[in-house]
Parts: C-alpha cells; sequence; structure tokens
C-alpha cells in the first residue's frame, strides 16, 4: 500500500449532509446521479418530506475526506432544486436510525429474547408460534450490536431506514 493510500484512508470520516430540496423524485435521482457518476460512496440515505408543503430533506451519509465532501457540497448546489445543504459533521446534531428484526423464537428461546429487546430498547411489534418481530431505533452502533446479539439466534429479516439526522438546536451546557 503506498503512502497515499494510507493518508487518503486516515483522511476519511463519516459525513452526514442534510440536503433541503423541492420534493420531486427528479432531484433524488440528480443527486442519486452525482454520487455514482464520480464514484462517491453512500452509506445511507433517506428521503422524506419536510415541514414546509412542497419541500423534501435528503439525508446521506458518506465517507471521505474533508476535500471530497467539499467537492460533493459545491456538486449538490449546482441541482436546481436544491435549497441548501448543511455539512452536520462538525456540528451538534441528532442523529436516529430505525431498524425492523424478525428472530426465530420458540417457548425455550422467547422469554431471553424478550429480555435483549428491553436491554436495548426495542419494541416488539408482532409476535407468532416461531418469530417476534422488533423496532429499534437509536444510532447505527446501537442498531448494530442487538443485531449481533440477537444473530444465535436466527434473524430471517432486517430493514433499516438509514439515517435521519438535524441540527441540535440545545445551546446549553449540558
Amino acid at each position: 500500500m503506498s503512502t497515499n493510500s494510507i493518508a487518503s484512508i486516515s483522511d476519511s470520516t463519516k459525513n452526514t449532509l442534510s440536503v433541503l430540496v423541492k420534493h420531486n423524485l427528479n432531484t433524488f435521482s440528480r443527486i442519486i446521479g452525482i454520487f455514482s457518476g464520480k464514484g462517491f460512496e453512500i452509506d445511507s440515505i433517506t428521503f422524506a418530506s419536510e415541514a414546509e408543503p412542497g419541500m423534501a430533506r435528503i439525508t446521506l451519509t458518506t465517507t471521505g475526506s474533508e476535500e471530497i465532501v467539499e467537492q460533493i457540497t459545491k456538486l449538490l448546489h449546482n441541482v436546481v432544486d436544491v435549497k441548501k445543504v448543511t455539512n452536520l459533521t462538525n456540528k451538534k446534531f441528532i442523529e436516529r436510525e430505525l431498524a425492523l428484526i424478525k428472530v426465530a423464537s420458540s417457548s425455550e428461546n422467547r422469554t431471553e429474547i424478550m429480555l435483549i429487546a428491553q436491554a436495548f430498547k426495542a419494541k416488539v411489534i408482532d409476535l407468532s408460534p416461531d418469530k417476534i418481530s422488533l423496532e429499534v431505533t437509536g444510532i447505527r452502533d446501537k442498531i448494530d450490536a442487538l443485531i449481533e446479539v440477537l444473530r444465535p439466534h436466527g434473524i430471517s429479516s432486517v430493514a433499516r431506514t438509514g439515517s435521519v439526522a438535524t441540527k441540535r438546536e440545545f445551546k446549553g451546557k449540558a
């Protein structure tokens, strides 16, 4: 591995971008096109209506150096319906993900699975004689940890939203 490769790996950090756009799927497609056309990585992406009618917020996480994220931000600003791009990475922000996890369950392990769910503040949202479905929200690490703890029980499916994030408004000393 060359020295340049080592430098680029150590300069890469997870970045969270919040993009305010006019609500239309063409804008979403153009943004995806920027990433695929330039070979930038998308770790997660969400698209949802914003409080203001006709607007939407795209939250995306990507990994890259400061220069790459600056390039991404400039390219996003060039998309017609993009109104604002905010890099939340170096700001105080709130980030959450949602996951629905379906786990094999029998009378022997049901109590243990319920205790694990309780420890991770997950909600039981569906029960059948042979499966339990859980809903959990939190940061990516929490969800990854829950999945790993449940894996020995037999996970049959996982559906995840990807990150959603917003700037933290609290300015106190907490």
